[in-house]
């Protein structure tokens, strides 16, 4: 009993800890340098939106995205139409946008790049969208002053485009955690903010390489960071450059999501972990931190479920315990105080109450996700999109 009361003392106390650690320290994020000075160059921007069976949302995410107030001759909208219904792509190809219609035997968001990479020259910086998603006004404009003072390899704001559901508001919410927590809090303390897989712009030719020397199928994003990071480039947060994201509304497209992104979790952490640690015992934290402790962490909701299963188990079992339940109590305690702070104070509503309370059900889901993880990262799950207006400005 001894061992397992130290293990989850000591893994939990790592969870705890950590997301507390860089919830607080968030705040003294600053996105000093990046808007100093004049603007001395429009650079020419390729924005490129992969688009898998996304016939819902894409042709008027192009017709945005052409439209957005950067200088045209600047930027170029490229759609890469991937099984999509031949009146689609007919319909993107009037919006102003390029699109490169493919087909692949497997699809992945990799491939998609790779081959819309191949047929693109003259271009600056590389900005990769969803299919759902729509560039703030300011977007391109931001992201272009920032290159022009000298930072490399952003990560924009993702925020809600819908929130319409107590589950899509409960992403909405774990969104606006994320960034306060892996990517502002980060960056606080001099480690790269982690990438969401969109909203993020790269150097063109660098990124290029890079794409064309991956083969993800799930969590590209993680594979590109971890590179980046071997490459000793750091990844900068831009808070203030936002794009709105759709949002999940059902639960089992919520389960799907998470399963993806929990293999992918697992199946880095496997590849990575003893390069981690080579990485760390070279003085290298930083890829040390991205792929081992970051890995290690487990999901918001499982750790939500996980805290208060165990403070009522080991305060019925307190006679039986070693250690004692007192550290239960104060984990569960710290945990969400952590997550209070990270959440921003426009989220504390009446909206709120409904999201809470569709906790158990999506920590249901993501428990059994836990049991659905075979050949989850070998195959691209798909997540379909149907939100064509910004309805909430989260």
């Amino acid at each position: 009993m001894l061992v397992l009361e130290i293990i989850l003392l000591v893994y939990f106390g790592f969870v705890v800890f950590h997301n507390f650690f860089f919830s607080a320290i968030s705040f003294i994020y600053r996105e000093d340098g990046f808007y100093k000075g004049p603007v001395n160059k429009h650079s020419r921007i390729a924005v490129l939106i992969p688009s898998y069976k996304e016939d819902g949302v894409i042709i008027s995410t192009a017709e945005l995205a052409v439209r957005h107030n950067y200088p045209p001759e600047a930027f170029t909208v490229f759609v890469i139409a991937d099984s999509l219904q031949p009146a689609t792509v007919q319909a993107l190809r009037q919006t102003g946008a390029t699109v490169f219609e493919v087909s692949f035997e497997k699809s992945t968001k990799v491939r998609a790049l790779q081959y819309a990479l191949a047929r693109m020259e003259g271009y600056d910086i590389a900005v990769v969208l969803d299919a759902d998603n729509v560039m703030k006004e300011g977007f391109l404009a931001k992201v272009n002053h920032a290159f022009n003072n000298g930072f490399r390899n952003l990560q924009g704001r993702r925020v809600a485009k819908n929130s319409d559901t107590p589950m899509a508001y409960l992403d909405s919410i774990s969104e606006a955690i994320n960034n306060q927590i892996f990517r502002k809090g980060y960056n606080a303390v001099g480690l790269s903010s982690s990438l969401i897989g969109s909203a993020m712009a790269f150097p063109f030719q660098p990124f290029r390489d890079n794409i064309n020397a991956m083969d993800s199928v799930g969590g590209f994003d993680r594979e590109l960071h971890l590179r980046l990071l071997a490459q000793k480039q750091r990844i900068y947060y831009l808070e203030s450059a936002e794009v709105y994201d759709e949002k999940t509304r059902q639960a089992e497209a919520f389960s799907n999501q998470r399963r993806r992104w929990l293999s992918s979790q697992f199946v880095y952490l496997q590849r990575n972990f003893g390069k981690g640690v080579r990485q760390l015992l070279k003085g290298d934290f930083v890829f040390f931190e991205a792929s081992v402790l970051s890995n290690l962490l487990l999901p918001r909701i499982l750790t939500l479920g996980c805290l208060p299963i165990l403070v009522i188990l080991f305060t019925l079992l307190r006679h039986y315990l070693v250690l004692g339940y007192a550290w239960t109590w104060a984990y569960a305690i710290l945990y969400v105080a952590a997550l209070v702070i990270a959440v921003p104070a426009k989220y504390f509503d009446r909206k709120l109450f409904a999201a809470v309370a569709s906790l158990p059900k999506a920590f249901a889901l993501m428990f059994l996700n836990l049991f659905r993880l075979k050949n989850a990262n070998k195959k691209f799950i798909h997540t379909p999109h149907s939100t064509t207006t910004v309805e909430s400005k989260k």
